[in-house]
């Protein structure tokens, strides 16, 4: 968004009624390609190395830990929560942090798990006093600024009606609809730190929301957008009455804020791209230091976009390798491959949402049943 903003009809990617995830748009129509494997449920652990090349991944699978061995390369597309976790469990981060946990260290690289963005959203809501059918999905998004003097808006608004189930869930009344905001623009940084040197350990997410002052501003402004939008004259019809956060003075809806801000799914940076010492990856994708190893996630971002990230996550590419174009959780043309030789081989494991990939000559191929689609990714 480099303009002074404005509102629009969102752009989304939906089928029969269905909004569809990048690995349903791109992948799932080539699932019978015999050069393309998915393994749903195989959770990456580590990577495998050969001093600093690596050589494959290591995988739990079916209840047991197996080897994949990579025939080229290995391509992490875990996000940005669990791709920074895999590197350091597998020795690639602060040398400081894996030594505590008794990692070996592979490659000293500090700035695995740090520089964590994501937009962080608030929600204002309206009982209403008619029945409205449920819509998740936003008709429309507005981007606006929370001072003139900015270059470009710097927080975001979408509109939603609760389905019944929803309502019934959060207690809400059961004819609600939203005004949900987020900040597009946060200043703000965390990290993600390992908890041990286990894979099943988790990890601890320190996202340090609304830490920047400038970000408690935007959040700010953004409320009271949605409040004067929700409570204007033209959607009078639609408004029994304002449920939260309600007429508070400053004080309380600043605290409001702080104290409901949640996650809108787009984590970033934790692997960011670069020339600095913090730096993880290079322009190709490549992790420093190592070899056969690229990242194609939010994670290499080097700050989290102006908006919603899946469009510039499905147009990362891996430059320099024709055969390759990925998006995030998919493969973006397969069709360039479809000819190649069997020995050219994509595998897809899921990994908490997200997906991992090798280019590598595995042999035993277990297609994934339209039944058994993995779990959609939000926009």
């Amino acid at each position: 968004m480099e303009a002074d903003g404005g509102a629009s009809v969102a752009d989304m990617r939906i089928r029969d009624g269905k909004r569809q995830s990048v690995f349903r748009a791109y992948v799932f129509p080539h699932m019978d390609q015999p050069n393309l494997t998915v393994l749903p449920h195989a959770l990456v652990t580590r990577l495998t190395f050969e001093g600093n090349r690596t050589t494959g991944v290591e995988i739990s699978y079916e209840g047991s830990t197996r080897r994949i061995r990579a025939g080229r390369e290995v391509i992490l597309s875990l996000g940005a929560i669990h791709t920074p976790k895999v590197l350091m469990q597998s020795g690639i981060g602060d040398q400081a942090e894996l030594r505590r946990f008794g990692i070996p260290v592979v490659q000293d690289l500090p700035g695995v798990g740090q520089g964590f963005q994501d937009h962080p959203a608030f929600c204002c809501l309206w009982d209403c006093s008619e029945s409205l059918p449920p819509n998740l999905v936003p008709d429309a998004v507005i981007y606006w600024k929370s001072q003139a003097g900015l270059g470009s808006p710097d927080f975001q608004i979408l509109q939603a009606v609760l389905s019944a189930g929803d309502a019934a869930k959060f207690g809400l009344p059961a004819s609600g609809w939203a005004l949900i905001g987020n900040v597009v623009q946060p200043k703000s940084r965390g990290r993600i730190r390992l908890t041990g040197s286990d894979p099943a350990d988790p990890v601890q997410i320190e996202a340090n929301y609304l830490c920047d002052p400038d970000d408690r501003k935007a959040a700010f402004a953004c409320v009271e957008l949605c409040r004067e939008i929700g409570n204007s004259g033209a959607l009078r019809p639609f408004v029994g009455r304002e449920v939260i956060p309600g007429n508070l003075e400053r004080p309380e809806l600043e605290n409001y804020i702080r104290d409901t801000a949640f996650s809108f799914w787009h984590q970033t940076s934790t692997a960011k791209m670069g020339r600095d010492e913090m730096s993880v990856v290079d322009g190709d994708l490549k992790v420093y230091g190592i070899d056969n190893v690229r990242i194609a996630d939010g994670s290499i971002m080097p700050r989290v976009t102006t908006g919603n990230t899946i469009e510039q996550l499905g147009a990362t590419d891996l430059r320099g390798n024709p055969k390759l174009e990925v998006r995030l959780g998919g493969i973006y043309s397969l069709e360039r491959i479809a000819n190649e030789s069997e020995k050219d081989h994509f595998a897809i494991m899921e990994v908490l949402g997200s997906y991992v990939r090798l280019h590598a000559p595995i042999r035993q191929r277990q297609l994934y049943q339209a039944k058994q689609t993995p779990t959609e990714q939000s926009g």
